[in-house]
């Protein structure tokens, strides 16, 4: 049984770091007690997005920031930073932390269960958990001060995971005419922004244009888009556009981001003039390529993935309308028209654009 006194002590970093009349945070009463070690993962929507991964030990949580979440395959280590013990009742603890106080941002239980321990010393803890998202074994090796690296020691639990590419860009567009066949194509606007693959690890955002260059910097805003998807590890393709005054995309609103000198310029800009990301099509998810797939399948995993927020969104889908929608798009002054192969891959045999003009 696990010595409250003790456990107190453990607990001084852990109180003298907030102020309990602001923060919903426990302030810590629970020891713990006999059964199962359990851990809890806890995603922290703070300054920068993290994962909080709680081991119980002793009567506290002995805890490790990990800013890319826990991984799932041998191939890649996370850092993992280890921070003050928290108490018992952090097992259960899902809230809003006040802006101002430390660690200030939205907490959710991400995963919980129960884990056994293999190894604990200064430099290894060496465990495996069994929770609902977080199976198997698992080494927390000490590589720094308060730096350590979290590894898995089991292959991933699916078999045929990969690691994503580091290369990921939208597909050929080639300029073309409506289908003869429109009810095989599914339709959306061409809103005259630029074409990219936004892929997210551990909440973190990086964009390639078609041409394979890396614009991640252009758009702050993508920052938070990677934060909208979380642990989640995917591709999508969208298109980025910037609005002027009047609401309607102006091409030369998205050409300042690409000649901005400072990233203190585009945030700026950013804050005048909004990117938006209209999310089309899905290329990678979860360790896997969905290129492969037909177009209703991954338009299906890509609407299952339930992304909206204040700049990003799924672009409209209208299979069969071709037509229709490139009269509503020349009415509206856009370029065209993009038409996907509904039983068709993600590649240019399957890619149309349909200009207005």
């Amino acid at each position: 049984m696990p010595d409250p006194e003790a456990s107190g002590e453990r607990l001084a970093p852990y109180r003298s770091m907030r102020d309990f009349e602001r923060t919903p945070e426990p302030a810590g009463e629970v020891a713990g007690g006999d059964g199962p070690a359990r851990f809890v993962v806890q995603e922290h929507h703070a300054t920068a997005l993290h994962w909080d991964v709680r081991l119980e030990r002793d009567g506290v949580l002995v805890s490790w920031a990990v800013p890319k979440g826990v991984p799932p395959d041998p191939r890649e280590n996370h850092l993992a930073v280890h921070t003050e013990d928290h108490p018992m009742e952090y097992l259960d603890f899902s809230g809003d932390i006040p802006k101002g106080e430390y660690g200030g941002g939205r907490m959710t239980v991400w995963d919980r269960g129960t884990y056994e321990t293999e190894k604990w010393d200064d430099r290894e803890v060496m465990v495996t958990f069994e929770g609902e998202r977080v199976r198997g074994r698992y080494v927390f090796f000490h590589t720094g001060g308060k730096n350590w690296m979290l590894h898995r020691l089991d292959p991933p639990e699916d078999p045929t995971r990969e690691l994503m590419p580091g290369d990921l860009r939208p597909a050929p567009l080639a300029a073309g005419e409506l289908p003869a066949d429109e009810e095989a194509w599914s339709f959306e606007p061409a809103w005259g922004g630029q074409r990219v693959v936004v892929s997210v690890e551990g909440g973190r955002s990086r964009a390639l244009d078609e041409a394979g260059e890396d614009v991640t910097g252009r758009y702050p805003e993508l920052r938070d888009f990677g934060r909208g998807v979380g642990a989640v590890a995917a591709a999508v393709e969208g298109e980025v556009v910037v609005t002027g005054a009047d609401g309607r995309p102006d091409a030369e609103e998205l050409a300042r981001r690409a000649t901005a000198r400072s990233d203190a310029a585009l945030r700026r800009l950013a804050a005048r003039r909004p990117a938006a990301l209209f999310l089309a099509d899905l290329v990678w998810l979860e360790g896997h390529a969905t290129a492969p797939l037909p177009f209703t399948q991954r338009r299906a995993l890509l609407e299952k993935l339930e992304l909206a927020g204040p700049t990003w969104r799924l672009a409209p889908a209208q299979p069969g309308e071709g037509s229709a929608l490139l009269r509503a798009v020349r009415a509206q002054g856009l370029p065209g028209v993009v038409a996907r192969r509904l039983d068709g891959g993600y590649g240019a045999a399957s890619l149309r654009f349909v200009r207005t003009g």
